[in-house]
């Protein structure tokens, strides 16, 4: 499935948009279940900090296949929520679950033309670690909100309090020293230090920025055959320069390790997450 990106996406989010709107962001559609059952522990907390309210109108920033979108919008009902997003393969996933008070967006919410205070609760799950320039795309979301709106974030911690990710790319290494994603780098990793999310959040006109610290198993699928199909697909990227028996021995690492981490409610590894929590000034 191929897309095209409408609207304007902001050059430093074009690297992103590549990915997203591609073969990354068709894997992610394709796969829409396994993504939301690895995650699916941390939407109580996320929800409970959002405390949507009927009437409210949400807007879900990086919405992907539109699962936080639709539980926002049963929330807010009879108000509404709008998800954003790079990836028209996510959107279009997202789209034909359907809902009444729900619409989709697919585009840059970096310069995306909300209209001023359009939206009671800025919601993103995972999603705002993305942008190229996080201080614009804070400051538009701001302005998207009302005053006294708030904006709810769930963003990675370091590297060093997720093991999901390191044992992963451990196993995938073969022997190579893998570089880890950056830290306040778009990417995973991009909103994990708390005193620039505070300065960030603060410089774009939020007030009462708390973080709180999460931590939720992920889960890869109910066996290991099955988390390391899905696994292996979406990172097959980092096996592909590899030649055939040191690929092949690669992915065998990777199903041992995941098969060391089944438990009784699949295959789970340890994560952790900022819940950040901020208010637009009123």
């Amino acid at each position: 499935m191929t897309s095209t990106m409408t609207g304007t996406v902001d050059p430093a989010n074009a690297a992103q948009a590549q990915a997203w709107d591609g073969a990354e962001g068709e894997y992610w559609a394709a796969h829409a279940g396994a993504f939301e059952r690895a995650v699916a522990g941390y939407d109580p907390p996320l929800f409970a900090a959002a405390a949507i309210r009927p009437g409210d109108h949400v807007l879900d920033v990086g919405c992907g296949t539109g699962a936080t979108t639709r539980e926002a919008a049963r929330r807010a009902e009879p108000g509404s929520a709008t998800g954003i997003d790079l990836s028209g393969a996510m959107i279009e996933v997202a789209q034909r679950a359907g809902g009444a008070n729900v619409r989709y967006v697919q585009g840059d919410a970096q310069v995306h033309p909300f209209r001023t205070g359009e939206f009671d609760i800025v919601l993103s799950r995972t999603g705002a670690m993305f942008f190229g320039d996080p201080q614009a795309a804070f400051a538009n979301l701001a302005r998207a909100t009302r005053p006294g709106g708030r904006a709810v974030l769930l963003v990675w911690q370091g590297l060093a309090h997720n093991p999901w990710l390191a044992e992963i790319t451990h196993a995938l290494a073969a022997g190579r020293d893998l570089p880890a994603p950056p830290e306040g780098a778009p990417g995973p990793f991009g909103l994990a230090d708390p005193v620039r999310i505070r300065d960030l959040l603060g410089g774009a006109g939020y007030t009462r920025v708390e973080i709180a610290d999460v931590r939720e198993p992920l889960n890869f699928g109910p066996d290991p055959d099955t988390a390391h199909a899905f696994v292996a697909g979406l990172l097959r990227w980092m096996v592909a320069e590899l030649d055939p028996s040191t690929r092949a021995r690669a992915l065998a690492d990777l199903h041992a390790m995941l098969a060391a981490h089944h438990t009784s409610r699949g295959v789970e590894l340890d994560s952790a997450a900022w819940l950040v929590t901020a208010t637009t000034e009123s």
